[in-house]
């Protein structure tokens, strides 16, 4: 297993501690959420990936497009890239952070997920995904309309961190996201 690296609140380092140590003890560590985006024909949509049946939690939940934690030494958005890469098969240069927060979540396995979260984004170019089959069970797009409404009508299909973050990163992508002229080709 690889070590976390353990934070405050406001995000400074105080240490590190083995993963599942710091699941069993519900210690704060750094975390990121990448969400992948396109625009077809004038609509958001966000690739999101149906969580491996056997993960240690949320297992066969639906999530961003790729979740992890960076090692220590790592820098967020290499540690992200990487990840994105070793799940997904997709390269991203625009990957960015929009914002952060932190969550908690206990689950019935006795584990707990307290992290401070990098929410980072990038718009999709181009390449097919190929998922890495023991981290992901599937991979689709969505479009942010029908995301937003599950999230309201079937919030337990969604991990916990995501029902917190997809909607601010649906609304910060609306607010940027301009279609282009081949949207509507």
């Amino acid at each position: 297993m690889s070590d976390v690296i353990l934070v405050d609140q406001q995000d400074r380092q105080l240490g590190t501690a083995e993963k599942m140590e710091a699941h069993r003890r519900a210690l704060l560590h750094r975390a990121f959420s990448v969400f992948i985006w396109r625009q077809e024909c004038g609509e958001l949509q966000l690739l999101v990936q149906q969580r491996a049946l056997d993960k240690y939690h949320c297992g066969g939940l639906w999530a961003n497009t790729c979740c992890s934690h960076p090692r220590p030494g790592q820098d967020i958005l290499q540690a992200a890239q990487q990840r994105l890469q070793e799940e997904t098969g997709l390269h991203c240069a625009n990957l960015h952070e929009l914002f952060t927060f932190i969550y908690r979540a206990g689950f019935a396995n006795g584990l707990t997920e307290y992290e401070f979260d990098h929410v980072l984004c990038g718009q999709w170019q181009g390449d097919t995904p190929q998922p890495d089959s023991q981290e992901i069970a599937a991979l689709k797009w969505i479009e942010a309309s029908v995301l937003q409404r599950q999230l309201k009508t079937q919030p337990k299909v969604f991990a916990p961190w995501f029902r917190i973050c997809a909607p601010r990163v649906i609304a910060q992508l609306q607010d940027k996201a301009i279609p282009t002229t081949e949207d509507y080709i």
